[in-house]
């Protein structure tokens, strides 16, 4: 797959926020849903309105690094358009790491999102994750956040 960010991967890009993996256990671990908006119809498919992302993931621990097992983006159609990590990374105490995807690439279209895998050796705060859109149509600009929700699993026996 085509990245959307040219260049050095994350583990070049953002050195300076990661750690060494731990060595321990990795004991507890999450996954977060992000909804992101690539593209926003304006009206019945004849107007819309394109946004960049701005994927942030905040280790939300002072004490604990934070292991990112996978960053996902997957299309309105739930398509994978974009892996992000070829191995585990472990983000820094208070660190944060961001994925960009520009303006002009559409692949996610209006129900895109994300998927952040995480784990940590040890009790740890539950890492905020948001997507930041941002973009314009004609003179008027617009921004907006979307929180990641953690998956839970609900229903079952």
């Amino acid at each position: 797959m085509a990245s959307a960010q040219s260049g050095a991967g994350i583990e070049q890009r953002f050195a300076t926020s990661l750690t060494a993996l731990p060595s321990e256990k990795l004991s507890v671990t999450g996954a977060v849903y992000v909804p992101a908006y690539s593209s926003v119809s304006l009206s019945e498919g004849r107007l819309r309105a394109d946004f960049s992302v701005t994927l942030n993931i905040h280790n939300a621990s002072e004490t604990r690094p934070l292991v990112l097992r996978r960053i996902a983006y997957f299309d309105t159609n739930g398509k994978p358009v974009q892996s992000y990590l070829k191995e585990p990374v472990a983000l820094k105490p208070f660190a944060t790491i961001e994925i960009f995807i520009p303006t002009t690439d559409v692949r996610g279209g209006t129900g895109a999102n994300f998927i952040v895998d995480w784990a940590a050796d040890g009790p740890i705060a539950e890492p905020v994750i948001e997507a930041l859109m941002l973009g314009g149509l004609g003179a008027g600009q617009y921004a907006f956040i979307s929180q990641g929700r953690p998956v839970k699993i609900v229903g079952g026996n």
